[in-house]
């Protein structure tokens, strides 16, 4: 049967950018509704200072592990760079 032997979980990759302060941030989830509550309540150390957050992109992944992956690679130099292709319309005009 399709289907049957595959999880129906997702895990999301997500960018989020503050509102006031130039900043983004990068992770994974399972839950992003959930997880952008939890930034801009302040239950994460790394982003507490930069709150609140909007989300500004995310992917949808059937395998933790392809997400992890894509996180890291979302991290690095040339993750950005994709990231400010994919989003240039949204980055580089006044809203």
């Amino acid at each position: 049967m399709p289907g049957s032997t595959t999880s129906k979980t997702y895990y999301y990759v997500y960018v989020l950018q503050s509102t006031h302060k130039v900043y983004r941030y990068i992770g994974f989830t399972q839950a992003p509704d959930r997880r952008l509550r939890e930034h801009n309540m302040g239950m994460n150390f790394s982003t507490r200072p930069y709150r609140p957050f909007k989300i500004i992109y995310f992917e949808g992944c059937r395998s933790r592990v392809d997400a992890k992956r894509r996180e890291k690679y979302l991290k690095t130099t040339g993750g950005r760079r994709f990231l400010a292709k994919r989003l240039q319309d949204y980055l580089f005009t006044k809203q």
